[in-house]
């Protein structure tokens, strides 16, 4: 009985979670509707579960039209559930896309802003190597004149490199949330890029995808059907338990009655030929069958 007990109690369990999300993926399909879709959605639970118990129940007697609308009934709410989980799991996923291709947009916009001041530093450094080079291919005298006349265009490079790099230090540090989020992103993406590459051999973002549903469409084809036939079987464990119990509970009763030891049964020496014998009966054989009484506890 326990164990039944367990079986009700996880069928019902299973179900209310299936329907819970069921109806937070019907009310992203239809926001404007909330209140409504909650009613509808416990209703519709409550009533295909005590269907799908009464079809057990009553199969074998139940008119046909009505057992069919009870059997489509629990399919088409069935389906509907497997739905609502549907959406709701998808609405999951793409939530965490957009997150995710909002990071990483703002991060690649700071990484190419980090590029252009890398090649302002490479251009100023370029620069700086070229005006070398005019003191290096001159004499003495004509090295100090040319120095001097680069002092203004050196320092010029110098702030420029100075600025870039405060520049990508700066863009660094704007980046590191970027940077963590998609780091993140990349750990939780981790075990469906396995399963891609398990399933498909690939782990581009359009495999992604689709292991993503074929994981989802796997979930939906368990859950609420799951729910039903648990709840099925614990009707089954339940009527085969009252078919058993029953027996067992007239046989301790009978058990449990005793004779009137008052009143003694007919000893099998008493027995007579009733051929041999047919014209009378000894009075203390008739008292000893026919007044004989059985007493309950």
């Amino acid at each position: 009985m326990i164990f039944i007990a367990i079986l009700f109690a996880a069928a019902f369990f299973l179900s209310s979670v299936a329907a819970y999300y069921s109806i937070i993926g019907l009310i992203a399909i239809f926001p404007t509707a909330v209140i409504p879709i909650v009613v509808m959605g416990v209703s519709l639970e409550l009533a295909k579960l005590v269907a799908a118990s009464w079809l057990y129940r009553n199969w074998k007697t139940a008119p046909q039209s009505l057992k069919y609308y009870f059997t489509t009934a629990v399919v088409v709410l069935s389906f509907i559930t497997s739905m609502g989980i549907f959406g709701f799991l998808s609405k999951a996923h793409i939530d965490q896309t957009a997150v995710g291709s909002d990071s990483l947009i703002e991060l690649k916009i700071i990484d190419d802003q980090i590029a252009a001041e890398k090649r302002r530093i490479e251009n100023a450094q370029r620069s700086l190597s070229a005006l070398d080079r005019l003191i290096d291919e001159s004499d003495t005298e004509t090295a100090i004149k040319v120095r001097n006349q680069q002092r203004r265009e050196r320092t010029n490079l110098a702030a420029e490199i100075k600025s870039a790099s405060d520049e990508i230090k700066t863009l660094n540090t704007a980046a590191a949330p970027y940077r963590k989020e998609s780091k993140k992103i990349v750990a939780e993406v981790g075990p469906l890029k396995f399963i891609a590459d398990l399933i498909y051999g690939d782990s581009d973002q359009e495999t992604l995808e689709r292991a993503v549903r074929a994981v989802i469409i796997l979930i939906v084809l368990v859950f609420d059907p799951l729910a039903i036939i648990m709840l099925i079987a614990a009707n089954r464990e339940l009527k085969l338990y009252r078919r058993f119990k029953k027996p067992k509970r007239v046989i301790e009763k009978i058990n449990k009655t005793k004779l009137d030891k008052s009143k003694i049964l007919v000893d099998k020496n008493e027995i007579f030929d009733m051929g041999k014998h047919p014209a009378e009966i000894p009075k203390e054989i008739l008292d000893k069958v026919f007044k004989s009484k059985i007493i309950k506890k």
